[in-house]
């Protein structure tokens, strides 16, 4: 998840009895208000100590029949994928099956630097080997594509930098690794992933992904929710082709870190960081807590699943309806949970056409803060993007200004000149 401009540390504080009640209720409300203004559909999990404390599904899996989603409901989770990959690959690492040091020219040494690129390589995305999916421009993501084509395709790409050098994500890497699955066990991906996760933790609503049983995507356009046009999974495969709930992924993760799947060692290996990603796993943090999970997104899926082992307690967020940041409905959600200061979004927009949207646009500078902020039209919505943060999605409340309620912002543009107000503060910037 993203830090927010100013936003400051998250804190968190537990409490427990009746006052569960009232901040979930609040989690309730913030969900339906997001759903009811056409910006959110989807599904949340919270679990406690193995636990669920907080469940529900808003909106549809599929608006065209009318078909409204419940705890059921399974959805594309993306590349949360590649953390069920790595732990089949751990898995067989604990077996004595395959080794974190054994070179990818064992199984495919036709792929460049085969000889230097190890397991533990491809697990931590530190290969060279470009990404298909957002590196090549070739890529046709809804056909369908045997393991030979891909490996070919694979194969004929030039190394982006030297093995084990730098972290680069890349899709490519978890595809090998489920190939490499089927390759050491003599199973195809889905019995391992039968074997291995689901029949262990009784997984009832995860699976390889079939859009026959599945909530549909959406993206909010000309004021109605229009579906998005499925991925063939073949191309997915093992980095983001499994469909999953809410509480499936929680009860997942809670498994990972409670020895359920690997031993406690293993964990210690996989949430090694180098350079931000470990073995299938990256860190969330709030505050001086730390979660583990991941993050997905395909067609119109947005997901994330996260983990706080001293807690033991997860969280899990999959978003079919796509009008709104993820990560700003789980700072919500989170800010809500911990009981931390936050005020519902104002929904309400004004129209600002694309020239004078498109006139915002630029890199402001001030001499109050240390920092400089990038303005950018998106998908026909102005957002900002603060030095070493992520961006965000800023709503037009008139034709000058632009709010981020989850984080109280708001930014007044005149002439050359942008103000920004927040926590009482108010400092002037100008485009460089």
């Amino acid at each position: 998840m993203k830090k927010l401009i100013l936003f400051g540390a998250f804190i968190f504080s537990l409490n427990i009895s009746a006052q569960q009640k009232t901040r979930f209720d609040k989690i309730d409300s913030l969900l339906v208000h997001l759903n009811q203004n056409n910006k959110f559909m989807g599904q949340v999990c919270i679990r406690e100590a193995g636990n669920i404390v907080f469940e529900k599904a808003y909106g549809f899996s599929d608006v065209e029949n009318n078909i409204k989603a419940n705890k059921s409901t399974k959805y594309k989770i993306g590349s949360i994928t590649k953390t069920f990959t790595a732990v089949m690959i751990m898995q067989l690492v604990e077996e004595r099956k395959l080794k974190l040091d054994t070179k990818l020219a064992k199984f495919y040494p036709q792929i460049s630097n085969a000889d230097k690129i190890t397991i533990h390589d491809l697990l931590h995305h530190r290969t060279g080997i470009l990404d298909f999916i957002n590196g090549d421009t070739t890529v046709n993501v809804y056909q369908k594509v045997s393991k030979q084509e891909m490996i070919s395709k694979i194969t004929a790409y030039k190394p982006v930098f030297e093995p084990n050098s730098k972290f680069e994500y890349s899709n490519s890497n978890y595809y090998i690794l489920g190939r490499i699955l089927e390759d050491v066990s003599k199973k195809d991906y889905e019995t391992n992933l039968t074997e291995r996760i689901i029949n262990k933790l009784q997984l009832h609503n995860t699976s390889i992904t079939s859009s026959d049983s599945e909530s549909k995507s959406y993206s909010y356009t000309d004021k109605k929710w229009t579906v998005n046009k499925e991925w063939d999974m073949s191309q997915a495969f093992g980095a983001g082709n499994i469909s999953s709930t809410t509480a499936d992924l929680t009860f997942f993760l809670d498994a990972i870190f409670n020895g359920k799947l690997v031993k406690k060692t293993t964990v210690e290996e996989m949430i090694k960081l180098e350079q931000s990603y470990g073995k299938g796993l990256v860190t969330f943090p709030f505050g001086e807590r730390k979660f583990y999970g991941h993050t997905g997104g395909i067609e119109g899926f947005r997901a994330v699943a996260g983990y706080y082992p001293t807690e033991k307690t997860g969280v899990s967020l999959i978003v079919n309806g796509d009008n709104y940041n993820r990560n700003d409905i789980m700072i919500g959600i989170l800010s809500i949970y911990y009981k931390m200061p936050y005020q519902f979004p104002n929904l309400t927009t004004f129209e600002v056409s694309k020239d004078k949207l498109s006139s915002y646009e630029g890199v402001y500078s001030s001499s109050q803060l240390p920092i400089k902020i990038t303005i950018k039209v998106d998908k026909g919505q102005l957002t900002a993007q603060a030095t070493g943060q992520s961006s965000f999605g800023l709503n037009p409340i008139s034709k000058t200004e632009f709010v981020f309620d989850p984080a109280g912002v708001k930014l007044i543009f005149e002439g050359k000149n942008m103000t920004l107000k927040q926590g009482g503060g108010q400092y002037l910037f100008t485009k460089d």
